[in-house]
């Protein structure tokens, strides 16, 4: 790995560019890499690792059990990717990328262009909104940002700690809470009970998999140390313009209320599909996930030539999955620019493969299981489901009564999705909120058309560019 500490550094071309630096875009560079590809790594955190294995060379958590054994596997990988030959540019963040396979890249308050031979996205996983009533207010928090204080910085969420919810992400928060010896005061568990009916024919897959006797041993660490309250079907959240104060959940045709200091929400997480839906990659509605992915074949390439998608932002599988999913995208960039033939890259995929359908054993009965109910994926009447631009989950609903067919026609109202965030927080609850209106998919209603600049980038930044006058109106015709 050789780090570069500025754009100008970075050479005008490269054969693989590689977007995101978790465990799929670690795996995918050093496998490019590996075979000769001249290989950038390019990712906005000061250190590799991504969202599952953050701050892993850095963490002030002296105590390995506190994440667990899982989080400290992503050393292996780190170093894997340290060893091999890409080019690492850390603090950056990509805010454009054409069919043509032109990047504008934006470090420190400088932005250049170049030019990728393949790309790979690997940008994981961003999670699913939760707006409830309440969910804006100060103390009031996802678990993935709680979780994101904890690996960073070793700070846990102080007080009477509810953590309301459902899917994985969540039980393994409050585990490590229990670890770190600050249990939550209680966990309100909103999955669905008829999700144990869908899910049930996937049981088997389910008990052979590793997630099963894993899953088990963090549940049962929790359920000892933490009051856990089932089949919740509504959440509001009181309190002050300054704090958070109290939830109120409904379970069993009854409304109860609990104090808060701090309030942690999930609903699980959905592939982080921005960057690829701006360059124009085809996305489709997984109805299992509840949500859009980038249409892709076996070995991630997207519908545009030269563009792959790897790991969560390809579809929700977790850590191990993404990394495997990482080479097989390292693999198929090496056969494209012809470093290896297609025969050896079919003959060294197959163990991956075989890797990859064992890791995935089980998948689809978390998927069923911790789909989350679908007025939960709406917005409350009084909820911001747009935070950028305050609009809340009424004037979608009135508007969407209006006859709007999709979310592009919702932003044009309402700028619902015009924010600094372009839709990575709001998307899929406007799309669900035109959906229910008109009664039909998802899959019908579509997802917003997004353009760049996928990131915030300014006026003077983009105007001091060292680019030609073709080159820019070419980013700004995006």
């Amino acid at each position: 790995m050789t780090v570069i500490e500025t754009l100008a550094a970075l050479r005008p071309d490269y054969d693989c560019v590689v977007v995101g630096a978790g465990p799929a875009g670690m795996a995918a560079a050093a496998e490019a890499a590996g075979h000769g590809l001249s290989t950038l790594l390019v990712d906005e955190a000061a250190t590799p690792g991504g969202q599952i294995y953050r701050a892993i060379t850095e963490t002030p958590l002296t105590d390995r059990a506190v994440l667990g054994a899982d989080y400290w596997r992503g050393a292996a990988l780190v170093e894997a990717f340290r060893r091999g030959g890409a080019d690492y540019l850390a603090g950056a963040s990509v805010w454009h990328l054409d069919a043509q396979l032109n990047l504008a890249l934006s470090l420190g308050g400088r932005s250049a262009t170049l030019r990728a031979r393949q790309v790979i996205l690997a940008t994981g996983a961003v999670e699913r909104p939760f707006p409830v009533k309440g969910w804006t207010l100060p103390g009031v928090m996802s678990v993935g940002a709680a979780q994101t204080l904890l690996k960073s910085s070793g700070l846990l969420a102080e007080g009477r700690v509810v953590i309301a919810g459902t899917g994985p992400l969540l039980w393994l928060l409050a585990s490590q809470y229990v670890a770190a010896g600050r249990p939550p005061s209680l966990i309100l568990d909103t999955t669905p009970a008829a999700n144990w009916r869908a899910a049930a024919s996937r049981l088997p897959g389910f008990l052979a998999s590793l997630y099963f006797r894993k899953g088990l041993r963090l549940m049962a660490r929790v359920r000892r140390a933490v009051p856990v309250v089932s089949g919740v079907t509504a959440i509001e959240i009181e309190g002050e313009a300054d704090h958070a104060s109290a939830v109120l959940y409904r379970r069993g045709g009854r409304t109860h209320r609990v104090a808060a200091d701090h309030v942690l929400l999930h609903q699980g997480v959905t592939p982080n599909v921005n960057l690829a839906g701006a360059v124009g990659c085809a996305l489709r509605w997984d109805e299992a996930q509840a949500c859009f992915v980038p249409d892709t074949d076996g070995w991630g390439r997207s519908s545009l030539p030269g563009i792959t998608v790897a790991g969560d932002g390809a579809g929700i599988g977790g850590a191990e999955t993404a990394a495997l999913r990482g080479r097989l995208a390292g693999l198929a960039a090496a056969a494209a620019l012809d470093r290896i033939d297609a025969a050896r890259r079919d003959g060294m995929a197959a163990p991956v493969r075989a890797d990859l359908a064992r890791a995935g054993r089980g998948r689809a009965f978390l998927d069923h299981l911790y789909r989350p109910a679908g007025h939960f994926r709406r917005a409350h009447d009084e909820a911001l489901a747009c935070r950028c631009e305050e609009v809340t989950g009424q004037q979608l609903r009135d508007t969407a009564a209006l006859g709007v067919p999709g979310p592009n026609q919702m932003k044009a109202l309402l700028r619902c999705g015009m924010g600094p965030c372009q839709g990575r927080l709001c998307g899929l609850t406007v799309v669900e909120t035109i959906a229910a209106a008109r009664g039909v998919s998802p899959a019908e209603v579509g997802y917003y058309h997004l353009r760049s600049p996928v990131k915030p980038v300014t006026v003077a930044e983009f105007a001091a560019m060292p680019a030609s006058e073709a080159e820019r109106k070419a980013v700004v015709r995006g």
